[in-house]
């Protein structure tokens, strides 16, 4: 995958290549797999969080920043943690864009639970250079349409003015009532948006993309 540039035009109408970060949410419970550390997975060879990281990468972003606990100390990436732990998905993004001292124009946002991340980095960066100048985002949706928040990419400006208006930095809340009041374009992509919630999930992610 080629890595990406955004190309926009700034308030004198140049042509300005701007960039993509990335946050990876790494820190749920998982009680439905008994509390396992889903990210370390195995599918098709590479565990979840790998194809996660690896695919961000290939796609230019920087910074990448994980959310959760180390579970991966060779992963070329930063680690941050909500405070306190478990604290939900917003406050973990909320964590994250804290952490960034320099912000790229986009930011990639992934639950580290995707069977296979690549193919919505892929399709995510074919459907971003196509956005329309007011849309503040991309997210995938499932076989059903409904909206995958967690597998998008988003205006990072968008998403730290939202993150300002969250009681407690987003503790305890949802990932859509960050994106609540965001213009963000949904494209139905279910071979994109699978994900392993459960070891039947993981059976099945196992026979469709191994070996």
């Amino acid at each position: 995958m080629n890595p990406l540039s955004v190309v926009e035009r700034n308030a004198g109408g140049v042509e300005t290549t701007r960039g993509i970060g990335a946050i990876l949410l790494a820190g749920g419970r998982a009680t439905r797999v008994g509390g396992a550390a889903k990210p370390l997975f195995e599918v098709g060879g590479r565990t979840l969080m790998r194809t996660a990281v690896d695919a961000v990468r290939d796609a230019g972003a920087r910074p990448i920043t994980v959310v959760g606990p180390v579970l991966d100390p060779g992963l070329p990436v930063d680690w941050v943690r909500e405070d306190p732990p478990f604290g939900g998905p917003a406050a973990g993004i909320v964590a994250a864009l804290e952490s960034w001292r320099d912000d790229p124009a986009w930011t990639f946002l992934l639950a580290c639970d995707l069977a296979r991340a690549d193919l919505a980095v892929a399709r995510l960066v074919a459907d971003l250079t196509l956005v329309p100048a007011g849309t503040d985002g991309v997210c995938l949706a499932d076989a059903s349409s409904r909206p995958q928040w967690l597998t998008g990419a988003y205006r990072t400006a968008a998403l730290r003015d939202a993150a300002s208006t969250l009681p407690s930095h987003g503790r305890n809340l949802p990932v859509r009532a960050l994106l609540d009041d965001l213009a963000i374009a949904v494209v139905t992509a279910p071979d994109a948006t699978d994900d392993v919630d459960t070891w039947e999930d993981l059976k099945r992610a196992k026979e469709r993309f191994d070996g």
